[in-house]
């Protein structure tokens, strides 16, 4: 039998909780239970002006923003809007039905001030970190690192080829805030010193945004975010955010490492990357920290026309001479020096030459040096870290250290389709920055919370 029609009637009293109607397995609520916001409010205080209209507490803020990030609700007009309707994003954000919801504006005015002023997002992050260590997720002994390109908010249509630009033409009174912290920026070896290259094309809108292609894509202007992730529960225990070319990528990974020495005294036992962390002086500031680079060597010293190459050649450190197969030495200095400062200082790159008469008359030499007279050998600075790498490349560590290195890329993936950072809403260093350190909060709360599978 079809029933009565249904018809809102209003009631002069309600009995309603928030919690009831929250689903004890819901995601926010276990995130709650591992998030500490506790000490915000002490940490901005210094911020905050002793007089005038209360604020609004910035603990309701974060949470906020949390939610979006979670929610993949990059939007501040939309996630106040979803906040207001969403019984899950209220509890979770501590407001009752009748609380309003802070306006869209004034994240902008506290994320441009007191939060970046206070490095307030950074702050958060190391403590969700913190929590992660004590709790024994993070030994620390095996880090993996890796970047990832985001898409910056500019285009094309909106820049200047690198012929024509010039910073020194920028007026920093009138720039908007994202011009003024390219321009702070110029000498920060993340950014503007990390190359003297200068790119094809420079934003009008984010000109710290580097124009750049990955794997013979299409280019357009992006950030890269940085993981240093510890591998044994895949959590990040460092983010940062740097241009989008490999020279800025690898420093950063010094930073980092740096940066948990101070934060969290973590001194890592291995460092797994790829090719492109295997410079040489990479290799070289690894290996003086005690850090056994599972990194694959960046090496051009190979030969394809099957003549012998320099690893065909031993090494004789205590003469300072290369060996050839034959056994005859390939040296640097073949005279003493009566000046010490007449001799060559052997940084950078050092030559080894084989004597003329020895070469011309050996029996291998078509398969040594069948165009030159004499073979010639270059050794660079820090080759010895190099062989480091090598000799480490050999082992059965560095084939588990490879697929352990998947998993920051399961994190980007992560980071891109389910956070939704595939393309930055804030511009400016600053801007990426923030995203980058958020959207890291957030996974590593996903993963402490076990709803994120390693």
């Amino acid at each position: 039998m079809l029933g009565p029609k249904q018809e809102a009637q209003g009631a002069l009293f309600y009995e309603f909780s928030i919690d009831d109607h929250v689903p004890q397995d819901h995601l926010l609520r276990s995130i709650d239970r591992f998030v500490d916001l506790d000490d915000i409010r002490q940490y901005l205080a210094d911020f905050y002006s002793h007089t005038g209209r209360p604020s609004i507490d910035p603990e309701l803020l974060v949470r906020m923003l949390l939610v979006g990030y979670c929610s993949g609700i990059r939007s501040e007009r939309r996630l106040c809007e979803e906040v207001h309707l969403n019984l899950a994003y209220r509890w979770f954000c501590r407001l009752d039905l009748s609380d309003p919801v802070p306006n869209h504006s004034t994240f902008s005015k506290n994320r441009h001030g007191r939060f970046r002023e206070s490095k307030l997002l950074r702050h958060l992050f190391e403590k969700t970190v913190a929590r992660c260590i004590a709790d024994g997720l993070v030994s620390g002994q095996r880090l993996a690192a890796d970047a990832s390109l985001i898409e910056a908010d500019a285009n094309k249509q909106n820049s200047t080829p690198k012929e024509d630009w010039d910073p020194r033409a920028i007026d920093p009174i009138d720039a908007p805030r994202a011009v003024k912290e390219y321009l702070d920026v110029l000498d920060d070896a993340a950014f503007g010193a990390a190359s003297e290259v200068e790119p094809k094309f420079t934003s009008h809108s984010d000109p710290a945004s580097q124009w750049t292609a990955a794997r013979k894509g299409p280019a357009f202007f992006r950030y890269s975010t940085n993981y240093l992730i510890d591998t044994d529960h895949s959590v990040i225990v460092d983010v940062e955010g740097t241009r989008s070319i490999r020279q800025a990528e690898v420093g950063s990974v010094r930073t980092m490492l740096d940066r948990i020495k101070e934060q969290h005294d973590i001194d890592p036992e291995r460092l797994i990357a790829d090719s492109a962390y295997g410079s040489g002086p990479m290799l070289g500031w690894l290996v003086d920290r005690d850090i056994k680079p599972h990194i694959p060597v960046l090496d051009k010293a190979g030969r394809t026309d099957g003549t012998w190459s320099r690893a065909d050649f031993e090494w004789d450190p205590k003469n300072n001479q290369y060996v050839c197969p034959e056994g005859e030495p390939l040296k640097q200095f073949r005279r003493n020096y009566s000046d010490p400062n007449r001799k060559p200082t052997g940084k950078g790159v050092a030559k080894y030459q084989a004597l003329k008469h020895t070469c011309q008359v050996c029996p291998s030499k078509m398969k040594c040096c069948p165009k030159a007279v004499a073979r010639k050998i270059t050794r660079e600075e820090h080759e010895d870290a190099r062989q480091v790498a090598r000799d480490i490349a050999k082992t059965k560590q560095y084939v588990v250290s490879m697929r352990l290195r998947k998993k920051v890329e399961m994190l980007f993936a992560h980071l891109k389709r389910i956070l939704g950072l595939g393309r930055l809403r804030l511009r400016g260093p600053c801007g990426a920055n923030d995203e980058f350190l958020l959207a890291a909060t957030e996974v590593v709360l996903l993963i402490r919370t076990g709803l994120w599978l390693s």
